[in-house]
């Protein structure tokens, strides 16, 4: 049986300071680095993503970012199968494979692939879009509440694409999506995976991820969703639903005062940070390291990677 192509995964929440530890890892041990994050993928998101600099880029190369327009669908079947493609082209040109990132979906579905989710019926997601337009993506979330009230729990009611995907499946399928998602089990991986996951105390993380939106704001947040308005990328687009994007665009539209759209920022980057380290707490093979444990994480890879 022919040995599984080995993959190194450093993730964590959104502020743990991920990148700060994946980039001389990969650097040193002649790797390259596929993103897993959720909104790096969009072009012209920039801030709101805290995407890695050009100098960041030219040290290590960056996969997975400004993939797609921000009008343009994505979602963790397309990343995956990006994703992996880029992987074997590394492999098979010698580089070593590093995975960075906060997106749990993202990781899981490039290691294990994805749950089914039943057919996809173009004219029933037209429908269901009308209604979110003519109705508003409140009234579908309503609806969503009555036919799966945990994803109703899981995505805002003003994320239209989200809400009405759901509603999709658990039309098409009789079933709701999660509990798809809860009965979809960890397949065995095509690859040999080292996963690290870095933790912080809780206090200072969320002291880490307000200084992070304070960041966003000083380097032009505001600037940068008026532009992409003003190129005509809408706030229901499932890339404006993001954190920081969602809440600007209230705060421009009149819904939000500024002081409450950056005090909802907070919360929303707080609340992230604590969905993604439950998520990765079902990882059963996980490696939990705090950030300034480097030294722990480069023998372990040495071991690994030999």
């Amino acid at each position: 049986m022919p040995s599984k192509e080995k993959i190194v995964v450093i993730a964590g929440p959104t502020g743990v300071g991920k990148s700060a530890s994946t980039l001389p890892l990969a650097r040193e041990f002649g790797g390259e680095i596929i993103s897993a994050d959720a909104v790096s993928v969009y072009r012209c998101l920039d801030i709101g993503a805290a995407k890695p600099g050009m100098e960041e880029r030219r040290l290590v190369p960056h996969h997975m970012i400004d993939v797609v327009d921000p009008d343009e669908d994505f979602d963790a079947n397309i990343y995956a199968a990006q994703a992996r493609a880029i992987a074997q082209s590394l492999h098979a040109s010698g580089k070593r494979v590093f995975v960075d990132g906060g997106t749990g979906f993202y990781i899981k579905a490039l290691l294990h692939g994805l749950f089914t989710e039943g057919r996809s019926d173009p004219e029933l997601r037209e429908s269901l879009r009308r209604d979110a337009v003519q109705l508003g993506s409140h009234a579908l979330h309503d609806r969503l509440k009555e036919l799966d009230p945990p994803s109703a729990k899981r995505i805002h009611p003003n994320d239209a694409y989200r809400i009405t995907r759901a509603l999709e499946i658990c039309i098409l399928t009789g079933k709701p999506a999660s509990a798809q998602q809860a009965a979809h089990g960890f397949e065995e991986s095509p690859y040999d995976v080292l996963f690290f996951c870095l933790h912080r105390d809780r206090k200072i993380l969320y002291q880490r991820t307000d200084q992070r939106v304070d960041q966003m704001l000083a380097l032009g947040l505001e600037q940068e969703v008026r532009g992409l308005l003003k190129k005509g990328y809408g706030p229901e687009l499932k890339s404006m639903q993001s954190i920081g994007y969602r809440h600007m665009c209230q705060y421009m539209a009149g819904e939000l005062n500024y002081e409450d759209a950056v005090t909802l920022m907070k919360r929303d980057t707080r609340r992230l940070a604590k969905r993604q380290m439950t998520w990765f707490k079902a990882y059963p093979e996980i490696r939990w390291m705090a950030p300034d444990e480097t030294e722990a994480m480069r023998r372990e890879i040495s071991l690994f990677l030999e």
